[in-house]
């Protein structure tokens, strides 16, 4: 499955929940789910395999990944040999593309994917263009020279979608974040049942 491109605003009703990584906008001033009969379907109730999916779905709209990429973090979270849901959020909050979201120089993630692939972030001094590096406890990140002249970049941190969480560390002389240590299970900027995330891969993987 490709990663998706089409209305966001859909996706958190069809969720019923407001994914800050996925759009700055909110789904509060038309919470029932799309369609036609979108009002009929508040309230009812899921098995527990589409709470399930709802919760996994959630993950994957938020952070941007195909179905292929999330599984393979998947993979890596279990072979911690701590909890896996814990582990899952944690390595999904360290992608680079995250970070420059988290750290106020992006108001999606999708926009600051798109800044890393034109090479306008750097990690420790040097440009890149992978969005998915997984950044460890001390490296730097931020603009490069030509990105801190980009007018989105300056825009978002003058208005940050989300409050910067206290695990990145902000120069704002030099505009340079540091991952100061590690995220949380808690670090998810929208409500997520971890467990349940777990038994839907329990079975098909």
């Amino acid at each position: 499955m490709s990663r998706y491109t089409g209305p966001r605003l859909k996706v958190l009703r069809a969720l019923g929940v407001d994914l800050p990584g996925l759009s700055r906008k909110s789904m509060q001033e038309r919470p029932q789910p799309p369609g036609q009969h979108g009002a009929r379907k508040l309230g009812g109730r899921k098995s527990e395999f589409g709470q399930q999916l709802m919760e996994k779905q959630k993950l994957r709209y938020n952070y941007g990944l195909t179905e292929r990429q999330l599984r393979r973090v998947v993979v890596d979270a279990k072979k911690d040999r701590g909890a896996t849901g814990d582990k899952l959020v944690e390595l999904l909050e360290r992608r680079l593309d995250n970070l420059v979201f988290r750290a106020g120089f992006a108001p999606t993630i999708p926009a600051a994917r798109q800044l890393v692939s034109h090479g306008h972030i750097a990690l420790n001094g040097r440009r890149v263009t992978i969005p998915s590096i997984r950044l460890r406890v001390g490296d730097a990140f931020g603009p490069t020279d030509e990105g801190r002249k980009l007018a989105p970049i300056r825009a978002s941190l003058e208005a940050p979608a989300l409050e910067r969480p206290e695990w990145i560390a902000l120069d704002g002389a030099t505009q340079t974040a540091h991952l100061s240590h590690l995220p949380d299970a808690d670090a998810a900027p929208f409500p997520l049942d971890l467990q349940r995330i777990v038994e839907y891969y329990a079975t098909r993987m």
